[in-house]
């Protein structure tokens, strides 16, 4: 009997693949923190941990794992989440780099899926440039409190999005924007911070988690491509969002096939690599899997276009 066997559903290789999926979290605050406790249950067996800071007291009212005593001792968070995962899963493969993702590069770059939990404007949108770069599915979480001004009371709510080649970029949905990039910019060094709070984020974060598990063991027919999911935490309700239906219709103007891709790729250094050993060419291996993988999808992103438009007619 496997610990897995309830979620057999996933398919009879189903914890093959989650065990030997790299799933990058790049910020380990409140959001990532669910994310990394839920991929740990769901047999993910490889996390590369990346963020910089340390948990803090105005941490504790939302960082799943976080304790007193990690307060007292200054833990770095990358150091709770790991802590966290091996407790539910001993024979996970665990790497932390306490940086900036910026600065974990190469790591992040051998992932199969990397999630976002990042509250800078401009990190999701450099990082989805990152993904989109290298092929890599790019799931990001954000949530707010909005003031309701003169009706009284505050709105939460927060999205999740899939963005990878062939689906809209965060641009396109609206996401990162050039004015929210010059207001971050005017604010930056402010003090204080927003609000957040730990319900909202376990919401963003189950979606988060089922859409990393079903890019690696779908357990439905229907594959996205991409997905705009928003949660209104005063109604409870969660719906795809309308601008994501109509962008998905569109190509990204923004990342065009030409940007896809590492521009590092050399295949007379993948000759090498493969030719020095197995783990070296597994690498530049999933590399060019992920650019067959991007014309694969491209393709079929056509084919739904020319259907929808026959349809039509």
């Amino acid at each position: 009997m496997s610990w897995l066997d309830r979620q057999s559903f996933l398919g009879a290789q189903s914890e093959r693949r989650l065990g030997e999926t790299t799933i990058g979290l790049a910020g380990c605050g409140g959001g990532n923190s669910h994310v990394a406790q839920q991929l740990a249950h769901a047999g993910v067996g490889r996390f590369v941990l990346v963020d910089d800071d340390l948990i803090t007291l105005s941490n504790l009212n939302r960082l799943i794992g976080g304790t007193w005593i990690d307060i007292q001792r200054g833990t770095a968070k990358v150091e709770v989440m790991r802590r966290m995962i091996l407790a539910i899963n001993p024979r996970a493969r665990v790497k932390v780099y306490r940086s900036k993702w910026q600065l974990a590069g190469e790591a992040l770059s051998t992932c199969d899926v990397i999630v976002g939990g990042l509250d800078s404007v401009r990190s999701k949108d450099e990082l989805d440039a990152f993904c989109r770069r290298l092929v890599i599915p790019y799931i990001d979480q954000g949530m707010d409190v909005h003031h309701l001004g003169d009706t009284g009371g505050y709105l939460v709510a927060g999205q999740v999005v899939l963005s990878q080649p062939g689906s809209p970029c965060l641009r396109c949905l609206g996401i990162v924007t050039e004015g929210a990039l010059a207001e971050e910019a005017r604010n930056y060094g402010a003090a204080g911070g927003r609000p957040q709070v730990v319900w909202p984020n376990g919401v963003l974060a189950s979606l988060a988690v089922g859409l990393a598990v079903q890019l690696v063991a779908p357990w439905q027919r229907r594959q996205r491509l991409g997905a705009y999911l928003s949660h209104d935490g005063n109604t409870g309700k969660v719906v795809e969002a309308p601008r994501f239906m109509r962008q998905s219709e569109l190509v990204c103007s923004h990342y065009p096939p030409s940007a896809v891709g590492d521009m590092t790729f050399d295949i007379r250094k993948f000759r090498v690599a493969a030719a020095d050993g197995k783990l070296r060419a597994k690498h530049w291996a999933s590399r060019l899997f992920g650019l067959l993988r991007s014309r694969l999808l491209r393709r079929r992103q056509l084919s739904v276009r020319h259907r929808r438009a026959s349809d039509r007619r």
